[in-house]
């Protein structure tokens, strides 16, 4: 069965309410096992640095860790790539049958500007 972790730095931060929202989040999704990964998109904004910053909940729903060793991950609005960057995240291992919450930043110059960034979908 599907279980929903946070990262260390994740359980100290998230206020009551972010925390609801991604369990909420996650008992609606936690049974879409129709691949080893998916990503649930939680949030998506532009910081003060003008990076693109899109928070999801990662789903792995595999019998093995899922580790971030120079994954190529891509954002997508419509099937247009909007943003893609190689990532290596030693602070993301993810046990199997495990859904974590994670923001994957791409900074300025990594994604196409445009007036909005809904409704899109992260892949690797």
């Amino acid at each position: 069965m599907q279980e929903l972790l946070f990262e260390a730095s994740w359980e100290k931060a998230l206020s009551t309410q972010d925390r609801q929202n991604i369990e909420d989040i996650f008992n609606e999704t936690k049974h879409f096992s129709t691949s080893d990964l998916l990503f649930s998109t939680l949030r998506v904004a532009i910081n003060h640095k003008e990076a693109l910053l899109v928070t999801v909940l990662v789903h792995n729903f595999s019998n093995q860790l899922l580790t971030f060793n120079n994954a190529k991950v891509s954002y997508y609005i419509e099937g247009e790539c909007i943003a893609e960057r190689t990532f290596t995240l030693s602070a993301l291992a993810i046990p199997s049958k495990v859904s974590m919450p994670w923001t994957f930043i791409f900074p300025k110059g990594n994604y196409i500007a445009r007036p909005s960034y809904e409704n899109g979908r992260l892949e690797i």
